[in-house]
């Protein structure tokens, strides 16, 4: 059951927390497991980095004091959810829309741990589609870069904007999400700097040489997974 993983994941990794640390909170469900599991802790002199609004929202109901990347700009220890794990803790994220605030606090923290249930570890990126955050404006013109690029690494299929029933889908940020269907990421460090370089390219979902433990909810409880 997925849910019972997820949550044994988030519970067992709050247990990674100590007093006085300022924390990063990720997004998704899983991670708002880990943010319950912190709040019940009560531990004193928290301050909180959440990688978006609806995180934010939901750790100032539960009481945890909250701080800015500004305000505090360097985080012991990020906490969050992956939509895949690959090997060596390369991960693809943001299936929630958070992918570039969830990679600004990332990549300010000194330690990094993935939380996730089961099925998120594959032995292969890439049948997960990859986000990808782009600017709104000229936003077309940029997929076709980004298709260019994605042809160059055997990927056959367009990336696809994000969309809802109340039209495209808008980042925290104000930006759009496009989804590549890769199925096999075979050089994801390639990839990921192919796609960085691209105008109109804010961020994509690819999380690597990130991530320092991965904390894996069973039906029975959490293993965990080294880089």
């Amino acid at each position: 059951m997925s849910d019972l993983q997820k949550k044994n994941a988030g519970e067992a990794a709050a247990a990674y927390v100590e007093a006085g640390m300022v924390v990063g909170l990720g997004t998704g469900s899983t991670a708002a497991w880990f943010v319950k599991a912190l709040a019940a802790r009560n531990l004193p002199d928290l301050r909180c980095v959440p990688t978006s609004e609806r995180t934010a929202d939901l750790a100032r109901e539960l009481g945890l004091t909250l701080s800015t990347l500004e305000d505090t700009p360097r985080i012991d220890l990020t906490v969050d959810g992956a939509d895949e794990i690959g090997p060596g803790l390369a991960l693809i994220k943001g299936g929630g829309a958070a992918l570039l605030r969830e990679k600004l606090v990332w990549e300010a923290s000194e330690r990094c741990i993935c939380i996730a249930d089961a099925a998120k570890v594959v032995p292969a990126l890439g049948t997960f589609p990859l986000p990808i955050e782009v600017v709104a404006f000229g936003h077309k013109t940029t997929a076709n870069r980004i298709a260019d690029v994605l042809a160059d690494h055997d990927i056959a299929s367009p990336a696809r904007v994000r969309q809802a029933e109340r039209g495209l889908i808008r980042t925290d940020g104000g930006n759009l999400i496009y989804d590549a269907a890769c199925k096999l990421i075979a050089d994801p460090a390639r990839l990921a700097a192919d796609l960085k370089s691209l105008t109109g390219v804010v961020e994509h979902g690819l999380f690597l040489d990130l991530t320092d433990l991965a904390v894996i909810g069973t039906d029975d409880g959490f293993e965990t997974l080294n880089p």
